[in-house]
């Protein structure tokens, strides 16, 4: 097992074009970390520059205590499993996964308990003897990853290893990593640009935007803490619902805000410097925006446009008149008798409701 360390890490294609802007970031001994951000953020060329597959322009990359800068991909003690299975349609499973051994030149006794043993691993013995066609998507990632399990490597490299299966084998596959990774206890660094795996899977979170760590932590503190707007709209899933506001009130523990047609909110933030006037953003989460009746003070008036029923929950999506934006509540699933054309009244609960300067910064949210 190692450390992965990352000291200024800059990748650039041409001279007018960096991919990579100064990345440093240190992933400890034993850790498992998601790099997640949308199509082209960076995050598998970060991947890719620290197995080897591509020449980092500047910085210093360390896989434990060694400078791995100029060290070939096959002595980095790194294995990878891709996004494709790129398994050997002709050969076995057990001969798929002995593959790289035998190049080595292992022994076979060695060779032979490696396997066997990665095998009893990833549950998939009584497959061994089988060709890739005859397995299903999930057992042909497994594959892939007990490839990558017989090799004994310092460093997991896993680059978007789920995005060809269904959602079921998803779900399976994304339990089956966690619990490797209890059991092998192994340093892991896996891409994605899904944010449920990220959530699901890390210890901590690296959000990746344009090159540049946006912010980075674990996946609740991500989620009830975002550094900024990007992250706070990129994890959860339904999005946080986000208002253009203006800061009217500011206060030592609380800001208020006026949204359009006159709507105040309050929010329990540090405003800091902050002054009225000011240009804000207003977030809240689906599951905290509550419904409420005329006789709660500050209760909002909205027409439901949408209700999506997903079975242990409700979706609905509302719009209060004279606000541009579709709000989404998420609500418990017995509130069922929502439908098109209701109209309800919200609250936005002070304790939840999170603000972000005209820089897209947040402010510190009282604990």
């Amino acid at each position: 097992m190692a450390s992965i360390t990352l000291k200024n890490i800059k990748k650039n294609y041409t001279k007018d074009v960096c991919v990579i802007k100064g990345v440093d970031l240190e992933i400890k001994d034993g850790e498992f970390v998601v790099f997640v951000g949308p199509s082209g953020c960076g995050k598998s060329t970060m991947m890719r520059m620290i197995a080897g597959l591509e020449e980092i322009t500047a910085g210093e990359l360390y896989i434990g205590d060694t400078l791995a800068n100029d060290l070939h991909a096959s002595k980095r003690g790194i294995a990878m499993v891709f996004q494709s299975y790129a398994l050997y349609p002709h050969m076995s499973v057990y001969d798929n996964m002995a593959f790289a051994l035998k190049l080595a030149g292992t022994p076979k006794p060695e060779i032979d308990q490696r396997v066997k043993k990665a095998a009893d691993i990833l549950q998939m013995t009584h497959l061994l003897e089988r060709k890739p066609k005859a397995l299903s998507g999930g057992q042909r990632q497994r594959v892939a990853i007990g490839r990558a399990i017989v090799r004994n490597p310092k460093v997991f490299l896993l680059d978007e290893p789920l995005s060809n299966l269904d959602a079921s084998l998803r779900l399976n596959m994304r339990v089956e990593l966690s619990k490797l990774h209890q059991e092998l206890k192994t340093t892991m660094l896996y891409v994605t640009h899904d944010q449920v795996e990220a959530m699901t899977l890390a210890d901590r979170i690296v959000v990746f935007n344009a090159g540049i760590i946006q912010q980075v932590g674990s996946p609740l503190e991500m989620y009830e803490n975002p550094s900024n707007l990007f992250v706070a709209s990129f994890l959860g899933s339904p999005k946080m619902n986000l208002f253009e506001a203006q800061l009217v009130g500011v206060e030592q523990d609380a800001a208020v805000v006026r949204l359009p047609k006159g709507i105040t909110a309050r929010a329990a933030v540090h405003p800091g410097s902050a002054k009225v006037g000011d240009k804000v953003t207003l977030g809240i989460r689906p599951e905290h925006i509550e419904l409420a009746d005329e006789s709660v003070a500050g209760s909002i008036p909205a027409k439901v446009d949408l209700v999506e029923h997903l079975g242990d929950t409700v979706l609905a999506y509302i719009e209060i008149p004279g606000v541009n934006e579709i709000i989404c509540i998420k609500l418990p699933a017995h509130m069922t008798g929502l439908k098109f054309g209701d109209m309800v009244r919200i609250v936005f609960p002070e304790k939840h409701s999170m603000l972000f300067d005209a820089e897209g910064l947040a402010f510190k949210r009282n604990r």
